[in-house]
């Protein structure tokens, strides 16, 4: 029966409530969404890794190339990764690559002392991650160890898999290790958090740190392009970003990352699905302000440097709750319902609309640590509801950005309020416009009027993310609840359109 409310756009149970009014400025398309605001992270934590993406060479039960398992490989291809970070996160600052190349069986054990002080054997190192990302079709984003690290090793790893064949010893040692050619990868994290678990440093000592690390990474002039990235603030501490751009030569620095996790309470993150409308209300809360620490990063850039050379890099971002009853605690490992596809939605949506500035994101992160896109138990794998958002919102990729204003009704609970509804929009190269649309509400269907200035379009078509129950999610068992399905709701007449979107659902709409 609900699905065949989805189909007519009929939603005789649900009290509709007066119309959010939305401007879809098609004439007026300047910048172009970066494919790498659909990017993602991977850290050795928990089972992201070794577990999720790598099961090992020897593995006889799960089908892999060269231990990376191809279920994901194959999952990933279809949503369209486009960068993957990698190996950290708070790992980064105490992880030496040399450690993790060469014969397997003479690597070095460590201790992974970041996240649950396991034991791990670096069988999954530089020419495996790079692997891995040649066969999603991924650019690469390393991070570098500025903890416990030294500049000559962050130097030497740029060596290893980016110069040419002869230039040195360790290209020679890259040769020895099987991979002929650089790999040529572009973009480099300089530290992680290093105002938190990459050092407690403060902003000045980190800016001089971070100048030293980036004059020795590359050759002096940057003739091999690398893309640098700076750590940013983990909070609303514009402060930092300043210090940052005014401090920091501007032709030594190519992004700034922030990190903004959707956390109700540091102390008490909730259960990851047995949440009340209180708690999805604070989540959501915290997912909008987003906004603000986009905006407000971004105005600080702006005194700097007016023409927006530098990215905005949101290189972590996502929900954070309790982990799963019964698994390890430091392994981060959380469900995934609803509510996370309503991060997703929001949160993409905000970055679209700062394409301007925002040149790359990663969710954190990609398989069973955090708003993870991919679950695995063994060899069977899940997709979650924030796969499904990433995988219908991958029609934005390096498409047109397209101004809309939003009017919205408010999602009011108690005595606070939020924006029901968010919105971006995009034309592909194809000459279709994509209008991305989330309903946050937990209890009232939104009825949109969609006014459509320098374009006209003949027909609509659409895709819904949606479910009879907030806290519904994919199992094991039932690997298919939530799923994309198709959208027929929409109304287009001339230059309105009109559609009404049920509560907690993420629409996508093609207009030709």
């Amino acid at each position: 029966m609900r699905i065949l409310f989805l189909l007519t756009g009929v939603f005789s149970t649900q009290l509709l409530m007066a119309q959010n009014e939305i401007v879809l400025n098609a004439d007026k398309g300047k910048d172009t969404i970066n494919k790498n605001i659909y990017g993602h992270f991977a850290e050795h934590l928990g089972s992201c890794v070794y577990g999720g993406l790598y099961v090992g060479e020897d593995n006889k039960k799960i089908v892999h190339q060269n231990g990376i398992r191809l279920d994901v490989v194959n999952a990933l291809k279809k949503l369209k990764a486009t960068v993957l970070r990698w190996p950290g996160g708070c790992f980064a600052d105490n992880y030496h690559w040399k450690e993790g190349i060469g014969p397997k069986e003479k690597r070095r054990h460590i201790e992974n002392v970041a996240w649950g002080n396991v034991r791990e054997d670096n069988s999954f190192g530089t020419h495996e991650f790079l692997q891995l990302c040649e066969m999603i079709g991924a650019e690469p984003y390393l991070a570098v160890n500025m903890g416990s690290g030294t500049v000559q090793e962050a130097a030497e790893w740029v060596q290893y898999v980016n110069h040419a064949n002869g230039a040195s010893d360790l290209t020679d040692w890259r040769q020895q290790n099987g991979r002929t050619n650089p790999w040529g990868v572009k973009y480099w994290g300089v530290g992680n958090e290093s105002w938190d678990c990459g050092g407690h440093m403060t902003v000045d000592y980190y800016i001089n740190q971070y100048k030293k690390y980036a004059t020795f990474m590359t050759s002096y002039g940057n003739s091999e392009g690398l893309f640098r990235i700076a750590v940013g603030p983990g909070w609303e501490d514009f402060k930092w970003t300043e210090a940052l751009m005014r401090d920091i030569p501007l032709k030594m620095l190519d992004g700034v990352s922030i990190h903004h996790y959707s956390v109700i309470n540091w102390d008490k993150k909730g259960s990851a699905t047995g949440y009340t409308e209180n708690e999805y209300f604070s989540t959501m809360k915290q997912a909008w302000r987003m906004e603000k620490m986009v905006a407000g990063n971004s105005e600080v850039m702006d005194k700097y440097d007016p023409e927006k050379k530098i990215a905005l890099i949101v290189d972590e971002w996502g929900g954070w709750y309790d982990v799963e009853p019964g698994t390890n605690k430091a392994f981060l490992h959380q469900q995934n319902t609803m509510r996370d596809a309503m991060i997703a939605g929001i949160s993409l949506n905000i970055f679209n609309n700062h394409c301007d500035r925002v040149k790359m994101a990663n969710l954190a992160q990609i398989v069973n640590v955090l708003q993870a896109v991919i679950l695995t138990k063994e060899e069977k794998l899940i997709l979650t509801p924030t796969y499904h958002v990433m995988e219908m919102y991958n029609v934005h990729q390096d498409g047109l950005h397209l101004p809309v204003e939003v009017n919205s009704n408010k999602y009011i609970l108690g005595k606070d309020t939020l924006n029901a509804i968010s919105a971006s929009a995009s034309k592909d190269k194809n000459g279709v416009t994509h209008i991305s649309l989330v309903n946050i509400d937990a209890a009232k269907t939104q009825t949109l009027s969609i006014t459509v200035n320098g374009a006209n379009y003949k027909t609509v078509s659409g895709r819904i993310l949606t479910s009879d129950k907030l806290q519904n999610y994919n199992s094991f068992d039932n690997p298919n609840k939530i799923v994309p399905g198709v959208f027929n709701g929409a109304q287009l007449k001339g230059s309105k359109l009109s559609l009404n979107i049920p509560p907690f659902s993420v629409v996508v709409l093609d207009l030709k």
